[in-house]
């Protein structure tokens, strides 16, 4: 018999399209593409190399089309592993969740335009 798992998540989780990528700040260069949100966190995937800096206390919401919507969003990592190798390179595809820190009330207020903008629908 199978255990019937239980949702633990506090946020209901959203579907992003493709074309929605975070950032770590002006000195990182790293995109990732974010794969759902909620408005306690995000998890979204990058490629990764062998040698990967600490990412900065901060990320950026941006879509391809238009500026970023959502800035300077405090986080922490609270998961993080590979989910593919990229055959004949030392380059890895990785997924990462991230738990959003305290935000202001404006980073709310664009933090919910954005998933009610933006979202294809729960998870």
């Amino acid at each position: 018999m199978q255990e019937e798992q239980v949702e633990r998540r506090k946020y209901k989780r959203f579907r992003i399209p493709v074309g929605v990528f975070l950032s770590f700040g002006p000195d990182d260069s790293r995109l990732g593409e974010i794969i759902d949100i909620s408005t306690g966190g995000l998890a979204y995937r990058y490629l990764a190399t062998e040698e990967q800096p600490n990412r900065g206390p901060t990320l950026n919401i941006f879509l391809t089309e238009h500026d970023c919507c959502v800035d300077e969003l405090r986080f922490e990592t609270v998961s993080d592993f590979r989910t593919c190798d990229i055959r004949f390179t030392p380059v890895t595809m990785r997924r990462s969740g991230v738990q959003f820190g305290e935000l202001t009330h404006s980073q709310k207020s664009r933090l919910e335009h954005f998933i009610d903008n933006y979202a294809l629908g729960d998870t």
